[in-house]
């Protein structure tokens, strides 16, 4: 079943490694809402099957009143057929997660929800420029499973210059404890644009160091393995049978609708994104027009797509697949690329199947890269 996102461009704060498109400021949010639930309606021939997963995603969605959010919502729900076990997440900071918005979150058919954790140390939420703290980290999931929300997801982050091992296990442990079903886990990017990136280039802060994210995954790994949670995508760490649907579905080439500022989609053979600019976006609607752009990928760019997300997930390559949906000519250039991998224990091959050892998840991107064909 296709998907959903909705990408809603509003936070309270600018986190300092963020390069993700938002604004701060909430004076034309109304404008906004308005102009998403219009893109929702002019893309109701996009979907003809049922709808299986709805992610809110941005910014930070819940930031959005409940008249807001549902409005949003029964314009889906007029508009698309959803499926009654539709995974629906929405993403959301701690600071916002008071009692008062889950009593209001709970009207709406939400039935997931995504935390920005990042870190359980006051002084590692400063030094990002979060919003909440280390207390509120903890007290919103805990005041989220008591008003009856158990499919959470928490995100961390690893790999910045405050994060000594014993704090990153700290986090870790912490995670664990709150015993949540499913935990995302990123090593810090230093993005072009963002204020890390400013301030690692006036030498105010220090540089990211690959060798500390790459033991500090490693410690990831065997400690969420230990806990019992399965590694069945790089960043992503699930219970039996609590895998994200809609994320999933991403890895997996299953076709979704963007919508909102900067939000791409993607319809099996082209993908499409929208520009990353509040302004543009609602004038463009508000004249009646779409305002994505259509990427046309070639057969080139599908194959190295299928490569690059199947490789990072449990399920690895497919090579009966790579021969039926690409040809013969993709299929053994694969065969041929993929030589000295497995002397490398990077790789395992077996069955017709290309996935990443233990060893081989820190290479991943470098593996993915290895095998893309260039015509």
């Amino acid at each position: 079943m296709s998907g959903i996102y909705i990408h809603v461009p509003f936070c309270k704060k600018a986190c300092h490694y963020c390069d993700f498109h938002f604004s701060t400021s909430l004076k034309y949010a109304d404008e906004m809402v308005e102009s998403i639930c219009k893109e929702i309606s002019m893309k109701k021939d996009r979907v003809t099957g049922q709808v299986g997963s709805i992610y809110l995603g941005g910014g930070t969605p819940s930031i959005l009143s409940q008249a807001a959010l549902q409005k949003i919502f029964d314009t889906i729900n007029y508009t698309f057929s959803v499926d009654s076990n539709a995974e629906i997440t929405i993403e959301t900071n701690p600071d916002d997660l008071t009692a008062q918005k889950l009593k209001e979150l709970k009207q709406l058919p939400v039935n997931r929800f995504s935390v920005g954790i990042q870190s359980f140390f006051n002084e590692d939420l400063t030094w990002m420029n979060r919003a909440h703290n280390a207390s509120e980290a903890e007290d919103c999931i805990r005041r989220s499973q008591d008003a009856g929300f158990e499919n959470l997801t928490l995100d961390l982050i690893y790999g910045y210059p405050l994060l000594t091992d014993s704090k990153w296990l700290s986090n870790i442990e912490k995670a664990i404890a709150l015993e949540i079903s499913h935990i995302s886990a990123y090593a810090l990017t230093v993005e072009p644009r963002t204020a890390l990136a400013h301030a690692i280039k006036t030498k105010k802060q220090t540089p990211v160091n690959d060798n500390q994210s790459a033991n500090q995954f490693v410690m990831l790994m065997e400690q969420l393995d230990r806990a019992g949670f399965e590694h069945y995508e790089i960043s992503n760490f699930a219970k039996p049978g609590c895998y994200a649907v809609h994320n999933t579905n991403y890895w997996r080439g299953v076709n979704y609708i963007g919508i909102g500022p900067s939000a791409h989609g993607f319809d099996g053979q082209n993908r499409y994104m929208n520009p990353a600019n509040n302004a543009q976006y609602i004038e463009t609607l508000a004249s009646n027009k779409l305002p994505e752009i259509i990427e046309e990928l070639s057969l080139n760019d599908r194959f190295n797509e299928y490569v690059m997300t199947a490789l990072r997930t449990i399920w690895g390559i497919d090579l009966t697949k790579i021969n039926s949906d690409f040809g013969k000519d993709f299929y053994d250039e694969t065969l041929y690329n993929l030589r000295g991998f497995e002397d490398k224990d990077w790789l395992i091959i077996n069955d017709k199947k290309v996935k990443l050892s233990q060893n081989g998840k820190l290479f991943a991107d470098h593996i993915a890269s290895e095998l893309f064909i260039v015509q």
